[in-house]
């Protein structure tokens, strides 16, 4: 936002609505990763983002082991990295996909989050490298998405958690609707902050459409380049809200930032689950930002919510029976 002599900060209405160890934060990330980066080459854009996750991990947690390999394709491999806790027993095995708008991020850019996420529930992490726009649109990174889902089924006996933040949790509930009669489909699906491709004209779009750390403008220069030419609006697999049916999918947690454009897709998809006869609760984490997670060493709030999303992973989990 520019600055105005109204205010000087140049923060508008989220000067006093988030609070200051927020914006360190957010001040930290555009330090990083700054608004007009967008205008860079691709390959400069993920130069930059690959460093910003480099000075933001936090590390692994004592006991959580990584393996790294390949799901084989006809056409590619898909990088994969395996988290466990040494010596424990997991009760699921969760499927984690992650952020970047479609265009940036690895298996590195969410490492510690996995590790983390290992550490807190006591489960194996499945974490996805998939291919990545523009030089794979649509629907490149969500054939990946399915064939991990595919390869984690066809190889390992626990059940299945589907999780993914922002991008990644579009493809998580893309590929819950898709695999929803599989012979063993999702046990639960938690979705982080997710861009489901919902209605526009919706609360939070116009509410938050100039954000900090996600605007519309960015949601739509993220949706430009991730479409193929000819992408139809109404492609599901694209966007989970057009789909006509959302029955049959499991047990759905999803969280959002009550000043993110985004948080209404969250509220939209929650109520059509409810709606088709299925369990789904959506909370919207109050004073923060899309990309919270990042901000969970230095923002209590954050934090928090950091700790209520691990704990809402392993309820989705079944028990372990002894």
């Amino acid at each position: 936002m520019a600055n105005t002599g109204s205010d000087p900060t140049g923060r508008g209405k989220y000067a006093d609505r988030l609070d200051p160890e927020l914006w360190d934060y957010i001040d930290k990330v555009n330090s990083w990763y700054p608004p007009e980066i967008a205008a860079a080459p691709i390959a400069e854009q993920r130069s930059v983002y690959n460093r910003m996750c480099v000075a933001f991990h936090q590390g692994r947690p004592d006991g959580v082991t990584t393996s790294d390999g390949l799901v084989a394709t006809a056409a590619h491999g898909i990088p994969v990295r395996r988290y466990r806790v040494a010596n424990g027993i997991a009760a699921a095995i969760v499927v984690y996909y992650h952020g970047g708008g479609f265009v940036l991020g690895d298996l590195d850019s969410h490492d510690d989050i996995c590790a983390e996420i290992c550490a807190g529930t006591g489960l194996e992490v499945i974490s996805t490298d998939y291919r990545l726009a523009p030089e794979h649109p649509h629907p490149a990174s969500f054939y990946d998405a399915l064939a991990v889902f595919e390869w984690v089924a066809a190889t390992s006996a626990l059940p299945i958690v589907l999780c993914g933040e922002s991008a990644g949790g579009n493809l998580a509930a893309a590929v819950a609707q898709a695999k929803r009669h599989h012979p063993r489909p999702a046990v639960g699906q938690m979705l982080i902050y997710p861009g489901l491709g919902g209605d526009e004209a919706g609360r939070s779009y116009l509410e938050h459409a100039e954000a900090p750390l996600l605007t519309l403008a960015d949601i739509d220069f993220y949706r430009r380049i991730r479409s193929a030419p000819g992408q139809p609006p109404e492609d599901p697999t694209f966007s989970p809200l057009k789909d006509r049916d959302f029955s049959g999918l499991p047990p759905t947690v999803i969280v959002t930032a009550e000043c993110d454009p985004l948080s209404s897709d969250g509220e939209a998809y929650r109520d059509r689950i409810v709606a088709a006869g299925g369990r789904a609760a959506w909370r919207e984490e109050p004073r923060l930002v899309h990309s919270f997670l990042r901000a969970r060493p230095t923002v209590p709030r954050a934090a928090e919510a950091f700790e209520r999303i691990i704990a809402d992973i392993a309820r989705l989990a079944p028990a372990i029976e002894r």
